[in-house]
């Protein structure tokens, strides 16, 4: 029961939990706790790790099942055991980082249906992790019932199958020690099962019993129903989710469904039938790309697959999700809270992933905010005039439309003003003078180390690879890779910097004590009337149960209604 209540609340967020958007590709990393917010989950191939210490270990394609030792070898450091410890860390030598990227060719196996499979087969553990990624999500569901396919899909899992009730199955699966769960985001629904090898037949019996045959159970839907109604009632409760769903609404529209809301008249509106409607429409063989990692034999696997799949109807491909429709208006937008630190993020729309600027935008964020403490963001606003304690940039790139930048931080309310009129600074000099050496050096240095980490495990490198086709990447993409960020120069840097880091065609919200931030800091060095014009529209806070304004917004003298 206890995941029941943790699903139905997550439904009720802000956005739906279960995997990342479908349309956008979020920048490695970032310089902010409250930047996360701007991205959606990131896609297996956004994670920034260590690449000295996260190798592609033991990663065998499905085709070739004797790897390379020295060639999946840890780049680790590889210590003379003859010689001293050094007396200093930098004085510690590292091997030099030798990896080839894999290519999904390698991997990729085909159903007789036409199904696409992705293996990894490995003997380091006796245990087999099999998912279903499922094309669709949030933008699937209709108007009338937002979150229908996160509800789905965590149904799906909770609410047994046609043939077994819902605590009898949670029974055989925890007898087989066999964890299984069903997720439904914005992107995809996507299924998985861990279990042990030597249980890997009954447990694929249940998990393809489970997601073809559901049970829906009305009682346990009802409990979800309950327990996200309560959810709904903290909606108002913390400025960062406040300040979340209202940026989305400004960046994306309303209508769009990356601002989705789930309310308690969409929660009302959802029925078994209607789950039921979902489930045929998105989990089903037309539908999914199927990877496998662990302990097995891949012509071994392929029948057992083949088994599952048989007799299931197949169905269509869902669609891609639609652009958004409305018109983004800079300006300055302001949401009451009582908290003694503002919340402010700045930003707009960005690009599409496969635009040429895409890697020079990616370096030029780094340098600018995304690089943590080498940032320069971080380093005027946090170290130098000790505004805030994180601050930083994300730069995320939509697949099927543009997407957004945004630098965020969180700051006293008497000195929010002045760490926008620093973020404004550093957007304008990135437009004037191009990057020093170091800073260029350092900022690719930190994507192309960081490279192999987004193939850190066989669950994530077919992670990548079911990702990439869902959405059209190009088959070379990874092998480029390095290639490209080497390409950047200061001047490709500066050129994207004068297209997308013009201050006023951003939009600043702030979320916190207007009263306390407009006038600024008591030297005077800023306040909020020296941004567009002093015009600001007040953004009244929404019914937690119907996503409806509480109020009519309205205009400030010193912050009246941005420019249109």
């Amino acid at each position: 029961m206890k995941n029941i209540a943790t699903i139905a609340l997550l439904a009720a967020s802000a956005t739906f939990a279960g995997c990342a958007s479908p349309q956008n590709t979020a920048t490695r990393k970032e310089g902010n706790a409250d930047t996360k917010a701007v991205a959606k989950a990131g896609t297996p191939s956004e994670a920034k790790t260590d690449a000295k210490t996260v190798p592609m270990a033991d990663l065998q394609p499905a085709t070739k099942v004797k790897a390379d030792a020295a060639a999946i070898a840890p780049a680790a450091w590889v210590a003379d055991k003859s010689a001293k410890l050094p007396a200093r860390p930098e004085e510690l030598k590292f091997a030099a980082l030798d990896f080839t990227p894999p290519k999904a060719k390698d991997f990729r196996r085909t159903l007789p249906d036409g199904t696409s499979v992705y293996m990894a087969p490995s003997k380091e553990f006796p245990l087999v992790s099999l998912t279903l990624t499922f094309k669709g999500g949030q933008w699937l569901d209709p108007k009338d019932t937002p979150g229908l396919t996160a509800v789905m899909a965590a149904m799906t899992r909770t609410g047994g199958t046609a043939t077994i009730k819902p605590a009898d199955l949670d029974e055989k699966l925890d007898f087989l020690a066999t964890n299984v769960g069903v997720s439904g985001g914005q992107g995809a629904v996507i299924a998985n099962m861990n279990t042990l090898s030597s249980n890997l037949d009954q447990s694929m019996t249940l998990f393809f019993d489970m997601l073809r045959n559901p049970g829906y159970d009305q009682d346990r839907l009802n409990i979800m129903r309950g327990q996200a109604t309560e959810g709904m009632k903290q909606r108002n409760d913390e400025a960062g989710q406040i300040l979340g769903r209202e940026w989305k609404y400004l960046i994306f529209g309303e209508d769009c469904f990356e601002s989705q809301q789930a309310t308690k008249d969409g929660w009302d509106a959802i029925t078994v039938d209607k789950l039921r409607a979902q489930h045929d429409k998105l989990i089903q063989p037309g539908n999914v790309i199927i990877s496998v990692t662990g302990d097995f034999n891949p012509d071994d696997m392929m029948k057992r697959l083949a088994a599952g799949m048989d007799g299931w109807k197949r169905g269509d491909m869902a669609v891609n999700p639609p652009a958004p429709t409305n018109v983004f208006k800079p300006g300055v937008y302001r949401v009451a809270k009582d908290i003694p630190q503002g919340k402010v993020r700045i930003g707009r729309r960005s690009i599409q992933r496969d635009d040429p600027d895409y890697f020079s935008a990616e370096m030029m964020n780094e340098i600018l905010g995304g690089g943590g403490f080498t940032s320069r963001l971080m380093s005027n606003i946090r170290s130098n005039e000790g505004l805030a304690y994180s601050v930083g940039s994300r730069f995320e790139a939509g697949v099927y439309y543009p997407g957004q930048f945004a630098g965020a931080f969180e700051s006293k309310n008497g000195t929010v003003a002045l760490a926008v009129k620093l973020m404004r600074e550093e957007f304008k000099r990135m437009q004037d003078e191009p990057v020093s050496a170091e800073e260029l050096e350092i900022a690719k240095k930190s994507f192309i180390e960081a490279f192999p980490g987004q193939f850190s495990s066989k669950d994530a490198t077919l992670g990548i690879f079911v990702s990439d086709e869902w959405t059209g990447r190009d088959p070379e993409y990874w092998q480029r890779y390095r290639d490209s960020i080497q390409k950047v120069t200061a001047a490709d840097i500066q050129r994207v910097a004068k297209k997308y880091l013009n201050f006023d065609d951003m939009a600043v919200m702030v979320v916190g004590k207007w009263d306390e931030i407009a006038p600024g800091d008591q030297t005077g060095r800023a306040k909020m009337s020296e941004f567009f014009g002093g015009k600001s529209m007040e953004l009244p806070l929404r019914d937690p149960m119907t996503m409806k304004p509480m109020d009519t917004p309205t205009q400030s003298d010193s912050a009246p209604a941005p420019k249109s």
